[in-house]
């Protein structure tokens, strides 16, 4: 399976980016050592691990700590050595799925505003919430990976548009 793998960093309100390589790793946790070492002092760092467009993996580091994984599909974990490494060992229900499931009030409109499906398809695992206080809920981010034709980097894009390090992303695609 190929992957493209890419760590971007907040320092100082701003953003930088760098591709990460996944190779040899033997667990999750090298794997957050790798996003740790692209910008040690980072306030947030997130990893997005892109494979075969069809798989995404997100991992997340507060401050270096606190490590939390989100995966568009549990079946990552059965199609490869590194997708069982990233995904393999997170719960199979995802943190947030309950807002995708349950109506949310209209907060007094009468239109009711329609709720995107998840893919019956896909089984997101882990923490859904993880970028929830970077302006992407769980419904948002279960939406973009379910989305009929988003493949990976369009959701990596999206997400990296709302933050403000979509340049940064793409200039590692360029290269």
């Amino acid at each position: 399976m190929s992957y493209f793998a890419a760590a971007v960093a907040r320092v100082d309100g701003g953003w930088s980016a760098g591709e990460v390589s996944l190779r040899g790793i033997t667990d999750i946790e090298e794997a957050a050592d790798r996003l740790r070492d692209v910008e040690p002092d980072a306030d947030i760092s997130l990893l997005f691990v892109e494979a075969d467009d069809t798989y995404l993996v997100v991992l997340r580091l507060d401050e270096g700590e606190d490590l939390r994984v989100f995966g568009s599909d549990s079946a990552y974990a059965e199609e490869s050595r590194l997708g069982a490494l990233l995904v393999g060992d997170l719960k199979t229900s995802v943190t947030g799925l309950e807002e995708v499931d349950e109506p949310r009030p209209s907060g007094g409109d009468d239109e009711t505003e329609e709720q995107p499906a998840v893919d019956p398809e896909a089984d997101p695992v882990g923490d859904a919430d993880l970028l929830a206080d970077l302006g992407i809920s769980a419904q948002k981010l279960l939406a973009l990976c379910a989305h009929d034709g988003n493949m990976p980097a369009d959701v990596t894009a999206e997400i990296c548009q709302v933050l403000g390090c979509a340049d940064e992303v793409e200039e590692l695609r360029e290269v």
